[in-house]
């Protein structure tokens, strides 16, 4: 039997949520030292004996004993956690609390708790991603460094203010505060951000970026599972992620080429991650709520739907564009729209519509948007512009893989 090579990292969220509750969360540090430990003594021990029949077990039972030894040491818990020393006021027993934290159940509801304390309002939306990925998803810094293109120096600062505002706070959230229908919404954000990074994101399409989406998906699938949290929109979010992630096996080709819409072989779409999406873009339609997740997971649905690219229903998606439009417009929203246009309308409609975006300026950054525009001026037949657009193109390109793919739209305009 081998451990997946991701299982330490997996189990990391999970333990560190556990050993928040009992040593507070402005002890983080010694929380992810215990971890730490646990992982170090698997590595010892399963060298020589073997890997354990359950080793996520085998984790939580060496994670629990440490938790309790450390405990044990301290002169007074009580400069613990205050939620420990509460439930000792009630019963006097560290052993009991000890357990407690670590039951199935109690270790779910710590990590949804640390997912809401990530999403503190007064963190940005790059600190709170950056908190996920570190305490939640057990990334390092220079794995979330890579995967948001940004310098590990920029990283270790964002995860050190946001540890910082976490002990500030003493414990974690409270579930049943009465802040948590506002907090859902920045913690839906995050996770929204959090899949985009790895499905539209800037870096190489690798295993880190897999993961993004991955561990999105896994997290959005907790908080469906807390019945408060479990709202149409949530659900909504969810079956947009699962839509998505079927279609990723089919982005990129066997030379990790990034592969457009129009030419994917759709079987090589996740059918299991398919019915998922379905099932819980139907379950969103429950309730009277619209969001902008459900416009979206609308719109992915009509792709999904379709047996062909050419056969997709363009009519309904550039509605529905439209409606995203009215709901959350956006630079980005408005050149998805315009795209769809093109393709219902034909390249000069997509033209003037890509033209009269507003605040395009938004876009200047983003290889996407000339690319676009060299798209349909190749349509029309018009190649020296279609060339400049995919040249500025490839100079915004973030990564190889994107370059590659533009430089083809390049070479397919006659250069």
């Amino acid at each position: 039997m081998e451990v997946d090579p991701h299982f330490f990292r997996h189990e990391s969220g999970r333990l560190v949520a556990a050993l928040a509750r009992l040593f507070g969360v402005h002890r983080l540090a010694l929380a992810e030292d215990v971890a730490q430990h646990a992982f170090c003594r698997a590595l010892e021990v399963w060298k020589v004996r073997g890997i354990p029949e359950n080793p996520s077990a085998w984790l939580l039972a060496t994670a629990k004993h440490r938790a309790l030894d450390v405990l044990r040491q301290e002169r007074t818990v009580r400069s613990l956690a205050p939620e420990l020393s509460r439930r000792l006021d009630v019963d006097g027993e560290l052993a009991n609390a000890v357990d407690d934290a670590f039951l199935a159940g109690s270790i779910q509801d710590e990590q949804l708790r640390m997912m809401f304390s990530c999403c503190h309002p007064r963190l940005a939306e790059a600190a709170q991603i950056s908190l996920i990925l570190n305490i939640l998803c057990g990334f390092g810094a220079s794995e979330i460094a890579s995967a948001l293109l940004v310098e590990r120096a920029a990283i270790e600062k964002r995860i050190s203010r946001g540890k910082h505002t976490l002990a500030e706070s003493k414990t974690l959230f409270d579930l049943a505060d009465a802040e948590f229908a506002a907090r859902l919404t920045t913690v839906r954000q995050a996770l929204y951000l959090l899949f985009n990074e790895g499905y539209h994101g800037g870096a190489r399409l690798d295993v880190v970026r897999q993961e993004l989406c991955q561990e999105a998906l896994r997290l959005t699938s907790l908080l469906a599972e807390h019945a408060p949290a479990a709202t149409p929109t949530t659900q909504a979010l969810l079956a947009l992620m699962y839509l998505n992630a079927a279609r990723l096996p089919a982005r990129v080709d066997a030379a990790g080429e990034l592969v457009a819409l129009y030419e994917q072989d759709r079987s090589r779409w996740d059918a299991r991650l398919l019915t998922r999406g379905l099932t819980y873009f139907d379950a969103s339609a429950s309730g009277a709520e619209l969001s902008a997740y459900h416009v979206e997971a609308a719109i992915a649905v009509a792709h999904v739907s379709a047996p062909s690219f050419a056969a997709t229903d363009w009519a309904a998606v550039v509605q529905l564009y439209d409606r995203l439009m009215s709901v959350a417009p956006s630079p980005v929203v408005a050149l998805n729209r315009a795209i769809a246009l093109g393709h219902r309308d034909g390249a000069a409609r997509a033209l003037g519509a890509l033209r009269s975006i507003a605040e395009v300026e938004r876009l200047a950054s983003y290889p996407f948007y000339p690319a676009a525009l060299g798209e349909f001026e190749l349509r029309l037949g018009h190649l020296d512009a279609a060339r400049q657009h995919f040249g500025a193109a490839i100079r915004l390109s973030r990564n190889d893989a994107e370059r590659h793919f533009l430089e083809k739209r390049l070479r397919s305009a006659g250069h």
